[in-house]
């Protein structure tokens, strides 16, 4: 029997984070993955300047800042016509190397178990973990940031509870330029043309070398676009955005592409002694609306900088102390305009009706008439400097 305040059951993005920050914050704690480096996987894979912001709140940006790749500018386009070039502070990150990053953070004091649980028993007083090879784990508290895993939360009488099946199919892959060296944009965010498309946007954003594309689509798994998609990529992509080549010019889709449908569920009865549940394996949100990130951020910030450290100041672990998590009032407002978010961008993406229709056409005109403002605002600039320098020559040359 091994003996620890807080047992982490997973480590990917929540477990991963709750283990360096407890380690940080000198409390003894355990890690139990059966990765010992966690591989590719198709999931969050840039984070936006607000997801950031929660993730400074843990000391943990500057790792993942170092690691990752700065887009600076995006460009948003529909119909073929570049609306605007907006500012960006978004940075591209794959899944896998997002974890290893966080993982090389965590402190040694934190002990890494490379193992599956296989049973659970919880209390008001202490948990126990029991591993596949049969070692157990005696802990105040369990943390499940175990994802889509659902064995282990059964044994805790815990149910999912879906509710909206594929509700999004994120698809990933490389994009590369046809006989050029690189595209014109620093990064791409392409609307689609119809709401018969069922398709979100199109993603296109630096990391490391290569220009990555995520497709956000609402379809069923067994759509025949989906097959093409895979076989026959460039063709299935340019069926879907046919004037997506007047942006991005000739493209050439590089590797394999990746396809991960999403459901939506909830989980039940998580109000329970010893266990607290983060991230997926609390209810998951679409990648489509990008909250995934600042959902999981969310929880294990409210979970290790206030409730972790003052549950353990005193005794027990009871299912009272535990809610304290779940009506935080931060982390049950982040969970509704993540649920809200996902609804709205899929009725905003296939809805046919009227108001989506206005709601749509408003969207791409004031794109257009900001990018427009802009374009204006950068040639004023552009001829008051060359007034400037006109009448002061010394200007030019001191530039």
């Amino acid at each position: 029997m091994r003996y620890t305040d807080v047992a982490i059951v997973g480590g990917g993005l929540a477990g991963s984070i709750v283990a360096a920050q407890l380690g940080r914050a000198c409390i003894d704690a355990i890690l139990i993955d059966p990765h010992p480096r966690y591989p590719a996987d198709l999931r969050c894979e840039k984070l936006s300047a607000d997801q950031l912001a929660i993730l400074r709140r843990t000391g943990l940006a500057d790792a993942v800042l170092r690691a990752s790749t700065h887009d600076r500018e995006v460009w948003i386009a529909r119909f073929g016509h570049l609306l605007q070039k907006r500012a960006s502070d978004q940075h591209g990150i794959m899944y896998d190397t997002l974890v290893n990053t966080l993982r090389a953070e965590i402190p040694r004091r934190v002990e890494f178990i490379v193992g599956k649980v296989s049973a659970a028993a919880t209390s008001a007083e202490r948990q126990i973990l029991t591993l596949a090879g049969g070692e157990r784990i005696s802990a105040r508290l369990i943390v499940m940031a175990s994802g889509l895993n659902i064995a282990l939360l059964h044994q805790l009488h815990l149910e999912r509870r879906v509710i909206s099946a594929c509700h999004s199919i994120t698809l990933g892959f490389d994009m590369a330029p046809v006989d050029r060296a690189a595209f014109d944009f620093p990064a791409l965010t392409y609307y689609p043309e119809r709401a018969s498309d069922r398709a979100a946007y199109l993603t296109l954003f630096p990391v490391s070398e290569a220009m990555r594309a995520n497709l956000m689509v609402y379809r069923n798994v067994d759509d025949p676009w989906l097959r093409q998609m895979r076989h026959e990529p460039e063709a299935a992509l340019n069926a879907l955005m046919p004037r997506l080549r007047r942006i991005a010019g000739d493209f050439k889709i590089v590797g394999p592409v990746k396809i991960r449908p999403a459901d939506l569920y909830v989980t039940l009865g998580y109000r329970q002694p010893g266990v607290v549940l983060v991230g997926d394996a609390f209810a998951t949100s679409c990648p489509a609306a990008g909250t995934g990130s600042h959902k999981v951020f969310t929880d294990v910030e409210r979970l290790c900088n206030v409730h972790i450290p003052a549950w353990l100041r005193t005794d027990g672990m009871d299912a009272a102390k535990i809610g304290a998590f779940y009506d935080d009032p931060v982390k049950i407002a982040c969970d509704a305009a993540s649920t809200a978010k996902a609804y709205h961008l899929r009725a905003m993406s296939i809805e046919d009706g009227l108001r989506w229709r206005a709601a749509r056409w408003s969207r791409f005109l004031v794109r257009a008439a900001q990018g427009k403002l802009q374009q204006a605002r950068r040639l004023l600039r552009k001829d008051a400097r060359a007034e400037a320098i006109g009448a002061h020559p010394e200007i030019g040359k001191a530039a």
